[in-house]
């Protein structure tokens, strides 16, 4: 798996780089540097610094151009960035500053063909997606290819609720749910929270 870091700030990129080990990884301080790094024969991450290059990157957004793994990190991010950015084909939206622990887990999370956000970005678009509630095609998905158990679940992850609170609420156990939760994403055809919020909103 290539790494491809593409921003200006150096200092910033550097930093990034540190927290990657043992990662091809090659920087990007603008358009063509960045097209001649995608390789079609590989894999490749891209990590985007939004406060120096969001104009690029919304433009490749807007020509429908956007490469397939962009992840994009903002010194300040907020949910209503994060929730145009996701929705656009981002598949990482979070903290630019955020500790290595959580950098590498949103990197292993995108390499694995995975949607990942903060806890606050992914309990916002469930509850946007509950307020709304569900469209008629998104109710008959659910009835169609979920058991009542698991309607119970979805219905509590929909308004963000994390497994332990979940399992509290229902009375079972917290590894029930995890078990719920792995067989609505199997029955559903989606890998994690946010696609599966992403689905049904």
């Amino acid at each position: 798996m290539q790494i491809v870091l593409f921003g200006t700030d150096i200092l910033l990129l550097d930093e990034w780089k540190k927290k990657i080990e043992n990662t091809t990884t090659l920087l990007c301080h603008d358009m063509p540097s960045l097209m001649s790094a995608l390789d079609k024969d590989v894999q490749t991450v891209i990590i985007v610094d939004y406060d120096t290059v969001a104009s690029e990157i919304n433009s490749l957004i807007a020509s429908a151009a956007l490469p397939q793994n962009c992840i994009v990190l903002e010194r300040a991010p907020s949910v209503v960035t994060g929730k145009m950015l996701l929705f656009r084909g981002v598949k990482a939206y979070a903290n630019a500053r955020m500790h290595a622990v959580h950098f590498m887990q949103m990197l292993q999370s995108v390499a694995d063909g995975n949607l990942w956000s903060y806890p606050e970005l992914t309990a916002s678009l469930a509850l946007k997606n509950t307020q709304n509630s569900l469209s008629e095609e998104s109710q008959k998905l659910v009835e169609e290819r979920l058991s009542e158990k698991e309607t119970a679940v979805l219905t509590l992850i929909l308004q963000g609720l994390t497994n332990d609170a979940i399992a509290s609420l229902l009375d079972i156990t917290t590894r029930t749910v995890k078990a719920h939760v792995s067989s609505i994403f199997s029955k559903l055809h989606v890998n994690d929270r946010v696609s599966l919020i992403l689905l049904l909103k």
